[in-house]
């Protein structure tokens, strides 16, 4: 059994950050971390993005309000930081506040800027395989991994367990403008555990701890756990029973350690693309769309 260890492709992503920073001396592409309120989980993710960030020789800023803060309060600070010819890129704390109007954000949010994929200008780019578009950084590091690891995906079935517009429905995009032959499974499902028994390629994003048991697992298949949880005595664990799934697949994601750390190295290479493309320094053949045929 093979572990596909994460740093190996955050790695890869991190020469990519500092080859450019490299050639173009003196520029320094900038993210805006906009953060409402104080969750644990964002503030880990955004230690993480700063570390991360700055081993790559990129730039960082925070910008942290109360979670009691006003939907015009709110707007201001996002009208700054998307209009700020600084930023290059901006990554949002989600879910938001009620109190926050996400649908006002979004109408007026610099698509260029937006490096998880969360205007409807990117999602429908990722829809038609434009490959300007920025997809969510956690789907595009499940497939920057598969590729990292020379894992085939054209012609393989591929099932995916979760339908959320992070992962499970723009990853099957992705997936199939590789060409593979993509499922997507739910929590209404039939027959779940047969549907997964059957992929070469599993990827796991239910968000359930340890939900997916060894019977879910085709022999030698490729599995992929992209869930973070905490169990009740403080440890992080996956939607996958590692200690069964690993007695049958052929390689697996560990959590932590796998699809977590290139995630955040993917949102650090759409903040290169993101700057390149708002400083014109594009050749033609970066900007250039492929769409996925239909056959």
């Amino acid at each position: 059994m093979q572990e596909l260890l994460g740093k190996k492709v955050a790695d890869e992503i991190k020469n990519y950050c500092l080859d450019f920073t490299g050639k173009y001396n003196g520029i320094l592409p900038a993210l805006a971390i906009l953060r409402v309120g104080d969750r644990p989980e964002d503030l880990s993710y955004e230690r993480s993005i700063k570390k991360r960030f700055l081993d790559y020789g990129l730039e960082a800023k925070d910008y942290s309000l109360p979670e009691n803060v006003s939907n015009e309060e709110f707007q201001e600070v996002f009208d700054f930081i998307n209009n700020d010819d600084e930023i290059h890129g901006i990554i949002i704390m989600r879910p938001l506040p009620k109190q926050i109007n996400e649908q006002e954000m979004l109408r007026k949010f610099n698509p260029d800027k937006d490096l998880d994929g969360i205007t409807d200008q990117n999602a429908a780019g990722v829809m038609r395989g434009d490959t300007t578009a920025f997809a969510p950084c956690t789907a595009q590091a499940v497939v920057e991994i598969l590729k990292g690891y020379n894992i085939e995906m054209a012609g393989k079935k591929a099932v995916i367990i979760g339908r959320s517009m992070v992962v499970g429905k723009p990853l099957s995009m992705l997936l199939m403008k590789e060409n593979a032959t993509v499922t997507v499974c739910h929590s209404k499902t039939e027959n779940l555990k047969e549907i997964a028994s059957k992929a070469d390629i599993l990827v796991a994003a239910v968000g359930k701890a340890k939900m997916i048991s060894g019977g879910y697992v085709k022999e030698d298949a490729t599995v992929i756990d992209v869930g973070i949880n905490m169990t009740e005595d403080g440890h992080l664990v996956g939607d996958c029973d590692w200690d069964q799934v690993v007695l049958k697949a052929g390689a697996v994601t560990p959590v932590p350690g796998g699809v977590g750390i290139v995630t955040t190295a993917v949102l650090a290479k759409h903040l290169v693309e993101a700057s390149k493309r708002q400083m014109h320094l594009e050749t033609p053949d970066d900007q250039k769309d492929e769409y996925v045929s239909e056959n």
